[in-house]
């Protein structure tokens, strides 16, 4: 698959199936996320890996719509210090959930972002430093329905190009 197809059928997987995820392919999945770029190659990110289904389903109710966690073979959560202080951190580590994400698409492996609301909650369960923070997680499983994978886009789904780019000036 090319990039391009990567990025265009990437879809957001909420429903898993059973089957686990290969060391090897975990492997490579967090290692996509940690060789994205950053500003000024700071590297902002650490990734904490959950497999076990109790610490799943405890991350999953730190976010609204986290759900998805509870059911995912594997969670990664993202942690940084406090992005908020410093915009390019949030910039940096969606690019590094996005490369993850496209590199498990490649593999056949579902995906999606959850948001993290409860960061005292978080850091809690995740023994996190004080000086660190996790906002965001990613689910990464088979997908129930492997048809997911193949799903077309939904009519109406994106805007087109021409109501989002504008050449030159607005």
């Amino acid at each position: 698959m090319n990039v391009f197809d990567a990025v265009r059928t990437k879809r957001a997987v909420r429903q898993f199936s059973d089957r686990p995820i290969s060391e090897d392919d975990l492997i490579k999945i967090l290692n996509a996320g940690r060789w994205s770029g950053s500003s000024k190659n700071i590297q902002p990110w650490h990734f904490v890996v959950l497999r076990q289904r109790e610490r799943l389903i405890a991350l999953s109710q730190c976010g609204q719509f986290a759900g998805h966690l509870a059911g995912a073979t594997v969670g990664v959560a993202l942690v940084t210090g406090d992005w908020r202080e410093r915009w390019p951190v949030a910039f940096d580590l969606g690019r590094a959930a996005q490369n993850m994400m496209l590199v498990a698409h490649e593999m056949g492996i579902g995906s999606v972002m959850a948001n993290i609301y409860e960061i005292e909650q978080a850091r809690a369960l995740l023994g996190l430093p004080p000086e660190l923070m996790c906002y965001a997680a990613i689910s990464f499983g088979y997908p129930a329905d492997p048809a997911e994978l193949q799903r077309p886009p939904r009519a109406g789904g994106k805007r087109p190009l021409a109501d989002v780019v504008h050449w030159e000036h607005w």
